[in-house]
């Protein structure tokens, strides 16, 4: 019997390999540019924070509870950046293992 000429190429080779690279660079960005963009957009006074609420939601925010708002998404913001670190440098510590000669 002849073998098979025909081969399908395996999903993770050739050129899907490149579109899958692209796609986790891109959810790779925006994990760290939302809560970048976050903290950087953040107005610093609760009034503008309420003033933005009222704007884009057409919710009516007292100053008090978009204080407590602003500092829950500064806290969120640092916090998932936090994360984000300690993922990035666990990988580059499990990259550095593995490449290192034993």
């Amino acid at each position: 019997m002849a073998a098979n000429p025909v081969v399908k190429p395996c999903a993770c080779s050739g050129a899907s390999a490149t579109g899958g690279r692209a796609a986790r660079w891109s959810a790779e960005t925006l994990r760290w540019l939302l809560p970048a963009g976050t903290l950087a957009l953040m107005p610093k006074c609760p009034m503008c924070l309420a003033g933005y609420i009222a704007l884009f939601t057409g919710l009516g925010v007292s100053v008090p509870l978009a204080g407590y708002l602003r500092w829950g998404a500064i806290v969120v913001c640092v916090a998932w950046l936090g994360l984000l670190l300690l993922w990035r440098a666990r990988r580059l510590l499990g990259q550095q293992r593995s490449i290192a000669p034993r």
